[in-house]
């Protein structure tokens, strides 16, 4: 079994920031693409923002230029890094990976459980 593990929400203020983290852990043999989604009351899930191992970051348009997703491979770790909040942000932020585990070298997508961030005006 594999688990992502979420943390780092809460309520800020407009303009303010938090960082959100994940640990994935389990019977890993790799991961691949590691990303940060959100899904807002009455909304459906989106993307904020995704990386691959050693790839290039990729961001909703909504976000660019405030979040920024960041990995440790060494520890199977994404962050993201939210500066600027609006309201608009506020969301339940799930993280997401592509892992091949141990058990079947088959590939599997994995979420966390979900932190929300609620940005008051």
């Amino acid at each position: 079994q594999v688990q992502l593990v979420e943390s780092g929400g809460g309520l800020v203020q407009a303009g303010g920031s938090l960082r959100l983290s994940c640990l994935a852990s389990g019977r890993i043999a790799s991961i691949n693409t590691m990303g940060w989604y959100r899904q807002a009351p009455g909304k459906q899930r989106e993307l904020v923002a995704a990386i691959a191992t050693f790839g290039s970051p990729n961001y909703a348009e909504s976000v660019k230029g405030r979040f920024t997703i960041s990995r440790d491979n060494a520890k199977n770790a994404v962050y993201l890094q939210m500066n600027s909040l609006k309201p608009e942000d506020t969301a339940v932020y799930y993280c997401n990976a592509g892992v091949v585990t141990t058990e079947t070298y088959r590939y599997l997508e994995v979420w966390g459980q979900g932190t929300l961030v609620t940005v008051s005006s």
